[in-house]
């Protein structure tokens, strides 16, 4: 059981006591408390929402649309959708704001509200505390029977979404086409597999050559749904079996993206937004950002195109926000997050692979052969869970004071560098956990660093 309340929205899992989980009574609690700061912060009474394949779905929409029209809210319902459509959707509708129901990578138990401003933007931290503090008054306003909100809905947005990508300079569906790409995606049960499908048709990839695995929008994922190596299993034998060009894997609302090689290895989820910004700093020279647990090999690929690499706490809205000020052309996240303010500020696999399809038909390379082009780093991703008495900020202090002889930042939870190796240690936004990650050249020198630092908050606990 676990409600957790954060920059990333109201999450928690489906069925237990409200206050502990995202209960039906939480729901209406936080969807009032949103729309009630909306009301009050802009006066304007449209909301766009939309929601991943989760399982609790249907009910959790149900919910958020009859709490929001008993504030006397106009609902726009794009019904089964992504988060980045819902994004682009705002600003299309000229919206105050928007919901998006999904727990992101979370298991099917999990479900969230994930809050967004008239830009289409996550909301920031100040403008999220004041929504918790409306929520723990419990300050709302219902309004009378004949002002009750409308609900429109409107299915149209995910062509709109794909008309927007295509329209992009940087995206060349002639090149595209003419590769013939035989491409396997796992849609892990949610709406991947509708938009993803979609989006590879109009790029100019035959229908035939798209195979969909994990089909099947009903939210029972097939495996866990963070894209991660381990559990991409399936997708990589199938690329194998079938001889495709490469496989893609997105998480249940579509917003992070990784691919796999023809051989079935991995291209690496930290490499997504590499090679995209390799592709878009070719055309479009400038500053990139991403957050300090990401990889320095976007560094490295934005010193190459002469532009400078700026680091952000780990979050969206930290991204977006350090995006903003140093104009970056493209950022994002090592989790295979791609922002690219072009076309919004929101992270976007479906912007993702246009463009990374492109990068790779222009190359004349095999999917293996561009990873080939990039600096082996490697990154350790690991995680310790969280007893309810651990005293976090006090652990981070001890470790710091043991490693006060190398460079530490405080910025984002703790993190050390090593020579050219780092580590990065901080609690999750979205799961009571501690996120423990280390990068160097070596792999087993990631694992030992990663594994040592496990070792001593667990001591120090």
């Amino acid at each position: 059981m676990a409600l957790i309340k954060s920059i990333s929205g109201i999450r928690g899992t489906i069925g237990g006591k409200p206050g502990l989980t995202l209960s039906p009574l939480d729901v209406v609690k936080f969807t009032a408390a949103y729309g009630t700061w909306l009301i009050n912060k802009t006066g304007n009474r449209k909301v766009v929402i939309g929601r991943d394949g989760r399982i609790s779905g249907p009910i959790i929409r149900d919910i958020v649309v009859s709490t929001l029209s008993a504030l006397g809210i106009e609902v726009v319902d794009l019904g089964l959708s992504t988060t980045p459509t819902v994004e682009m959707a705002v600003t299309m509708e000229n919206a105050g704001g928007g919901i998006i129901l999904t727990a992101s990578h979370n298991p099917k138990e999990w479900n969230a509200l994930k809050l967004l401003n008239a830009k289409g933007e996550f909301i920031s931290g100040d403008d999220g505390r004041e929504v918790l503090e409306i929520a723990a008054a419990e300050n709302f306003d219902f309004v009378a029977v004949d002002k009750l909100g409308t609900v429109k809905e409107d299915d149209s947005f995910m062509a709109k979404h794909i008309d927007a990508i295509l329209a992009l300079p940087l995206v060349d569906t002639e090149v595209i086409e003419k590769r013939k790409f035989k491409i396997v995606v796992d849609a892990i049960n949610s709406t991947g597999a509708v938009f993803v499908p979609a989006l590879l048709e109009a790029l100019g990839v035959n229908a035939k050559d798209i195979t969909v695995i994990n089909s099947e929008v009903h939210g029972r994922f097939a495996h866990n749904p963070e894209p991660l190596p381990e559990n991409l299993v399936e997708l990589s034998a199938t690329v194998k079996k079938l001889g495709a060009d490469l496989g893609i894997a997105v998480d249940p609302d579509v917003d992070r993206l990784c691919f796999v090689c023809e051989d079935g290895s991995m291209f690496g989820e930290e490499y997504t937004l590499v090679a995209v910004a390799d592709y878009v700093l070719s055309k479009k020279p400038g500053n990139t950002v991403s957050n300090m647990s990401s990889t320095r090999a976007l560094k490295d690929v934005t010193l190459k195109h002469g532009g400078e690499y700026y680091p952000s706490a780990v979050g969206e809205v930290n991204v977006v926000t350090r995006m903003k000020e140093v104009n970056a052309v493209i950022g994002g996240e090592g989790n295979g997050g791609i922002i690219l303010p072009e076309l919004h500020y929101g992270r976007d696999a479906l912007v993702g692979i246009a463009l990374f399809l492109t990068h790779l038909a222009n190359a004349q390379k095999s999917i293996k052969q561009l990873r080939g082009t990039y600096p082996d780093y490697f990154i350790s991703k690991n995680k310790i869970e969280l007893e309810q008495d651990v005293d976090v900020k006090d652990v981070f202090e001890k470790i710091k004071t043991k490693y006060k002889s190398h460079p530490v930042n405080t910025e984002d939870g703790l993190k050390i560098e090593f020579d050219n190796d780092w580590v990065h240690l901080r609690t999750s936004n979205t799961e009571p956990i501690i996120r423990i990650y280390a990068e160097s050249n070596f792999e087993s020198t990631a694992n030992n660093i990663a594994l040592r630092l496990m070792r001593d908050i667990k001591e120090l606990k």
